[in-house]
């Protein structure tokens, strides 16, 4: 059956998928309706068709499977839909003006002849004709996003083509659906296939095989982090995705390919007697990378310095002794281009860094120092006492830079203005990012990297700081003396015999290294769930949210999506004062502990610098924060990062953030935390691994809590696989120098 009616009041909504409950007046009765709707307004008359269901526990309710929006006829009710928000710049006063004024013709009048509406009180021509479009613009944009819910596309996901295509969004769909694929960030491959099936595009479709095979490229790279694959192995996995036979497939995937290659999208090659496949951009980063590092280390012709007595002074002034690897690592950071200085925890890399720029102050020389993520930078600024950057911020955001152009103000253009440049936590900077430093290096710059070998790979493509080790183009220095740690503190200890491959020692008697013996998920995380709301506070005195989860999975009962569900409700409870937005699965809580999961170089942000308000663009995979607000109405959520800055997400970026109560250990490199929890669980090989946990523990700055069982916990310390990258940096690398030494023998 239909029924229609004005929208009365709005119970529930989920901003991601579009359901709503909501209340309209139908028959001058108020009645519940439960369904999917691109936009809930008050004031907004919906012709619904459904039918009435019993809910056992909510009573009788309209359920729609379908709708339209039916503008009103009414003065009053004209007056109530312009009144609402949903065209900007016309509020209760401005409506009832117009109202009053054009009667039943009012929208008549918007949208056909919007400049008629000069004739009110406080209506420019300018203004009269921008709620004309802005009119106009709704409709197109309601059409579009129903036309996209009907293929089971989020409300989130289809406001975000909608931005993309604007007003032909339909007709770019309907022609060819596979362009998602390569457009819009976050559409897979199956659902842009269930919309060509729908509307008749044939498998062996050449838009399908081409989106096929590009998402096959794109998966590997986002998922596994390479940045090329063998073509056999492209073939054989997009065949998979794309279920046609073997006999179809073989001319199909080389005249896609052969388009990829001709558009420049991908590039085909040999390495090592084996053709490979790659986007080009990815080459074009590993590219980038290998040549600015070979200049630098090649032709800065440095004259070796003798600093031995300036070491001694460092050492005198803080009553310390180096040992022949510090000694052999700030020697080689001040006498060479680039350099990697690698070790575990307690070797000493942060008194090197200190004691390098106490040298290049006393040398009068500019440095600048970076870390990949805002915690990591905030650590090597407390350690150093001197200021310290994550790279996106040294390289400061361009205003409106994007993936086709220059996302930062520092480039090849506009070299940043130092002498040096101090990386820390190199093990997680991925090839895109450090593609953008290596480019914004001016020709005499030093480059010092600074990073644990051993540690996980960075979450996004590429393995740089193993590839450039590997090349052996770069001096190397490896630091494996332990210097920090104490009788009673265990966490270097035990990183150490982890990253070894010996069991750590679990005895409990240490004051920062505890294990807790559970046999069940469930005890497992009930455990968990009681360290960091009961226990742990109150024998550490930080709040429960300062008290952070690290877990190997993010499914399963001890997986980060469960972990964060049960702490949020016993951390940030819901309570009436409390706005909430739900987002696919996830409820977002002001005051809820939320992470960046992708980078956005356009979202804005600010914060107060002492009086002064900073404003800037960009907000980064693993940045962490709390919301401070949300606005149910807009759906717009804003959120303060703990270095300060706030940052408001309209509606369609909120599904970038994810809850933090707990996070996977991948997510958590280059941060640093007081006190780390995590669960010692059985799973697969491939990912429980030796370096996992060790990179869980180096987390820690003074607590350790593990919970499980020791048998799956010396399974991971004995397990020393590593998903092998495919990666192409190495080679460039050997390349590189081989032509510069040429070019200058």
């Amino acid at each position: 059956m239909i029924i229609e009616g004005p929208i009365e009041e709005i119970i529930f909504r989920n901003d991601e998928n579009g359901y709503t409950v909501f209340l309209i007046d139908f028959k001058g009765a108020l009645t519940t309706c439960v369904g999917k709707l691109v936009n809930a307004n008050i004031g907004e008359n919906l012709s619904l068709e459904g039918d009435f269901v019993n809910n056992s526990k909510y009573g009788i309710q309209f359920a729609f499977t379908s709708y339209e929006i039916i503008l009103p006829t009414s003065l009053a009710g004209i007056e109530r839909y312009l009144s609402s928000g949903l065209i900007k710049g016309v509020g209760p006063v401005t409506a009832k003006n117009i109202v009053q004024t054009f009667k039943e013709q009012t929208f008549d009048i918007i949208e056909m002849s919007p400049s008629s509406l000069a004739q009110i009180k406080n209506i420019s021509i300018k203004k009269a004709l921008e709620i004309g479009e802005k009119f106009k613009e709704l409709k197109k944009m309601q059409n579009s996003i129903m036309f996209l819910q009907k293929y089971n596309i989020s409300t989130n996901m289809a406001m975000k083509i909608y931005e993309f295509y604007g007003a032909n969004t339909i007709n770019v769909v309907k022609a060819n659906p596979y362009r998602l694929v390569e457009d819009i960030d976050g559409i897979g491959f199956m659902s842009a296939d269930r919309i060509a099936k729908s509307i008749g595009i044939p498998q062996e479709s050449e838009f399908r095989v081409r989106a096929g095979l590009l998402y096959t490229m794109l998966s590997s790279t986002e998922k596994t982090g390479n940045t090329f694959l063998p073509k056999k192995m492209l073939e054989s996995q997009s065949l998979a995705l794309l279920e046609l036979s073997e006999e179809t497939y073989a001319n199909l995937f080389d005249q896609a390919l052969d388009g990829l290659v001709l558009d420049k999208t991908m590039m085909r090659m040999w390495k090592d007697n084996v053709e490979i496949v790659l986007l080009s951009k990815y080459y074009f980063y590993e590219n980038s990378i290998a040549q600015k590092l070979a200049v630098l280390s090649c032709t800065q012709n440095i004259e070796k310095q003798n600093i031995d007595d300036e070491i001694a002074h460092f050492e005198q002034l803080n009553k310390i002794e180096f040992h022949l690897e510090q000694k052999n690592a700030i020697n080689t950071a001040l006498n060479n281009g680039v350099c990697v200085i690698t070790g575990g925890p307690g070797t000493g890399k942060t008194t090197i860094v200190k004691c390098i720029i106490e040298l290049l102050k006393q040398q009068n020389q500019k440095f600048i120092l970076m870390a990949p993520t805002g915690r990591a930078s905030k650590r090597l600024s407390d350690s150093t006492g001197e200021e310290a950057k994550t790279i996106h911020r040294a390289l400061e955001v361009a205003q409106g830079g994007n993936s086709l152009g220059n996302r930062f103000v520092y480039n090849e253009n506009n070299p940043l203005k130092t002498d040096a440049v101090i990386v820390d936590e190199m093990s997680m900077v991925d090839a895109p990012l450090m593609s953008s430093l290596c480019k914004a290096l001016p020709r005499q710059c030093k480059l010092i990297l600074v990073g644990d070998k051993d540690q996980l790979p960075s979450v996004g493509a590429g393995n740089v700081l193993d590839d450039i080790i590997k090349s052996q183009i770069i001096p190397v220095c490896t630091l494996t003396k332990i210097f920090r740690q104490s009788t009673d503190s265990l966490i270097i200890t035990n990183a150490h015999l982890i990253n070894n491959g010996k069991m750590p020692i679990i005895d409990n008697h240490s004051k920062d290294f505890f294990f807790e013996e559970k046999s069940e998920l469930e005890q497992i995380k009930n455990s968990i769930v009681d360290l960091v709301t009961k226990r742990l506070p109150n024998f550490t005195k930080q709040e429960s949210n300062q008290i952070q989860v690290l877990a190997p999975l993010k499914a399963g009962v001890c997986g980060i999506s469960n972990l964060n569900r049960i702490l949020q409700e016993v951390i940030n409870p819901p309570s009436i004062r409390k706005m909430e937005l739900v987002v696919g699965e996830t409820i977002f809580r002001e005051g809820d502990k939320v992470m960046q999961t992708a980078n956005n170089y356009n979202l804005v942000w600010s914060k107060m610098v002492g009086f002064v308000e900073e404003q800037g663009e960009g907000v980064f995979n693993g940045d962490i924060g709390y919301i401070a607000k949300i606005d149910y109405q807009s759906g717009e959520t804003t959120v303060e990062f703990e270095d300060g800055r706030l940052c408001t997400y309209p509606r369609t970026e909120i599904s970038q953030l994810s809850l933090a109560y707990a996070i996977t250990i991948h997510k958590s490199q280059g941060s640093e935390f007081d006190t780390v929890v995590i669960p010692v669980i059985a799973g697969a090989p491939m990912i429980l691994t030796r370096n996992l946990i060790y990179t869980a523990v180096t987390r820690a700055k003074k607590m350790v809590v593990l919970v499980g069982e020791k048998k799956n916990l010396k399974r991971m310390v004995s397990n020393n696989y590593t998903v092998a990258r495919f990666t192409l940096l190495k080679s460039l690398l050997t390349d590189a120098q081989k032509k510069i030494k040429e070019l200058y023998e």
